[in-house]
């Protein structure tokens, strides 16, 4: 559900700098909208190599120039016999599975390919048995409570390190907690 909300964050903030571009005064963008939605809707994404259209419908759109002054495509497809172009679109139907799955192979390769260059700048933090550290506190915890409050508690202990970067803490009185956390919310804590 995130990875969808956060698909949806990056469309509309790509929409609103196509619209920026399009309109001088904040007065007509809704003028304006349809042709940024259609200039969205029709540009080849990188990370998938094909158009938003092109996945969702498995053809590309045919473009108001493209009525006004034929295409090859157009001008083939008005050429067809109905069961020569019911054929042909049945043809294109089972052509969308094949560039939806490319889509979807391109996409894992180029997420790859980002995480490999991101992790390449990454350090590796090591925490040690009985370290010193500071634990973030969250705006959804109940501990943060407004704008001048502390960014983070503790100090606490690092009783076990688990596997896939997890720490399980202890109070510095000696009391284990009983869930592990994640160690990017963690930092070390210099006395």
């Amino acid at each position: 559900m995130t990875q969808i909300n956060g698909a949806v964050e990056a469309a509309n903030k790509n929409i609103k700098k196509i619209r920026k571009k399009m309109v001088e005064n904040h007065k007509q963008w809704h003028e304006k909208l349809p042709f940024a939605l259609l200039e969205y809707r029709t540009t080849v994404r990188t990370s998938t190599r094909a158009t938003p259209y092109l996945l969702v419908y498995g053809t590309e759109t045919v473009i108001p120039a493209e009525v006004e002054v034929p295409s090859l495509r157009i001008i083939q497809e008005t050429k067809l016999s109905d069961a020569k172009w019911i054929r042909s679109c049945y043809e294109q139907l089972a052509l969308i599975d094949r560039k939806r799955m490319n889509a979807i192979c391109h996409s894992q390769l180029y997420q790859n390919r980002m995480s490999r260059s991101f992790n390449k700048r990454v350090r590796p933090r090591q925490f040690a048995l009985g370290q010193l550290v500071l634990k973030r506190i969250f705006p959804h915890q109940d501990e943060a409570k407004g704008k001048f409050s502390p960014n983070w508690q503790g100090p606490y202990m690092v009783h076990r390190g688990l596997t896939g970067r997890a720490l399980i803490l202890a109070e510095m009185d000696g009391e284990v907690w009983p869930k592990s956390i994640n160690s990017d919310p963690v930092k070390r804590y210099y006395v």
